[in-house]
């Protein structure tokens, strides 16, 4: 299993290769051509919700092509890519924004490259843990609760007798 991290992305035409990643209010593109039997994907994020700055759409845009591009570079045909795309919660402490203007951008980029979109699961409150095959296209989602863990108290045995007996 590799796991890919915030700002990065992994291509693989291995079978055996596993990519995966942890999303909350990042999105990640998992994008494959079926035929070439290759794949990859990207984790990305937009710094913040209120930022008009060019430079964190030209990070997205740049992020988006190095995925496309060494999909390329690894066999895939541009015509024949697939993708699907994960994440954009509203976590807890971080604006709603964050993750809607992260899945909007990436939405409307798959558009305008004309790639579609095969499956999405976007939004919501929860983050996701994604696994990706990247020879397949298969993906293993798998919602992260946010509930505490509760702790296990352990049983308390008996005393032991000890012959005085108290009123």
């Amino acid at each position: 299993m590799q796991h890919v991290g915030q700002g990065e992305h992994a291509v693989s035409g291995n079978p055996l290769v596993v990519l995966s990643t942890l999303l909350g209010s990042c999105v990640s593109t998992c994008m494959f051509d079926p035929l070439a039997k290759v794949g990859g994907l990207n984790h990305m994020v937009l710094p913040n919700d209120s930022s008009n700055d060019p430079f964190d759409l030209m990070s997205q845009v740049n992020a988006m092509e190095c995925l496309i591009n060494a999909l390329l570079k690894g066999g895939a045909v541009r015509s024949r890519l697939v993708a699907k795309v994960f994440g954009g919660a509203r976590m807890i402490g971080s604006s709603a924004a964050v993750g809607e203007k992260n899945a909007e951008f990436v939405l409307s980029f798959l558009s305008d490259e004309g790639i579609p979109v095969e499956s999405q699961d976007l939004g919501g409150t929860q983050a996701r843990r994604i696994r990706f095959e990247p020879t397949t296209g298969r993906v293993q989602l798998k919602l992260v609760t946010d509930r505490p863990i509760e702790p296990i108290i352990a049983a308390s045995k008996p005393p032991a007798p000890s012959g005085l007996e108290l009123f």
